[in-house]
């Protein structure tokens, strides 16, 4: 039994509270702990999917998308197989995505906002109107730079443009990158059987793939403007 938990000692180890695990496993989220007698024992296995299922929900995914995404994993995923899946799924920057209403807005903004400064906020792609007043603002960071933009004084119908042309591009770079990446090293992967002496690689190159590939993005864009103006002034 090395290396066995029992669910409070789960709890304290993955940071989610034993209603919680409880919760996820009646829905099917953790397979059954092993008994010992009348005390539930969990092990490396158990942790890796709570931790999944935890990345995941704290993703936004519905329950019932964890459920689907889990149900297309192999029975026998173990703990390395899911480490793998959680580097896959691990977002490739960091967001601050919260709810808040418009008095909590206008107080991190410093002023009161009116609402063609929301409107503007809002097709930059700072926050999301939701019902009443609340919004999801994506962000403390992204805000001051949306307020820069409209203290600006250029219009900003000409920065929400320069944005919808951001979002268009990168969103197809994203889908491009992602087709390549399930071709040409995921589906192998999964052709080949899954092999477990693959999985731990393959878990930390994604890691390491991601803020290199991040960079990379960067870099190219920035070379790309640079030729683009001096072919204007050439």
């Amino acid at each position: 039994m090395t290396g066995q938990l029992t669910i409070d000692q789960l709890a304290e180890r993955t940071g989610v509270t034993v209603r919680t695990i409880r919760f996820w496993a009646g829905r099917g989220l953790l397979p059954p702990p092993t008994l010992r007698g009348r005390t539930g024992l969990y092990g490396p296995d158990h942790i890796a999917r709570l931790e999944l299922v935890s990345e995941l929900s704290a993703l936004g995914f519905t329950l019932s998308a964890i459920e689907g995404h889990l149900g297309r994993l192999p029975s026998s995923a173990g703990a390395a197989e899911l480490a793998l899946q959680r580097a896959l799924l691990t977002p490739w920057v960091p967001e601050q995505i919260e709810e808040v209403d418009r008095a909590e807005l206008d107080r991190r903004a410093g002023r009161t906002l009116a609402d063609a400064d929301v409107d503007a906020l809002h097709g930059l792609g700072v926050i999301e109107v939701l019902d009443g007043d609340r919004v999801r603002l994506h962000g403390s960071g992204t805000l001051g730079e949306g307020l820069a933009v409209i203290d600006s004084g250029l219009p900003v119908d000409v920065w929400r443009r320069a944005h919808q042309i951001i979002e268009q591009h990168t969103t197809a770079l994203a889908e491009d990158l992602m087709k390549v990446f399930q071709d040409e090293v995921l589906q192998p992967y999964r052709d080949r059987g899954r092999p477990a002496d693959e999985r731990t690689r393959l878990a930390e190159a994604f890691s390491q793939l991601k803020p290199i590939t991040v960079r990379g993005v960067v870099t190219a864009f920035g070379r790309a403007v640079n030729r683009t103006i001096r072919e204007r002034v050439g």
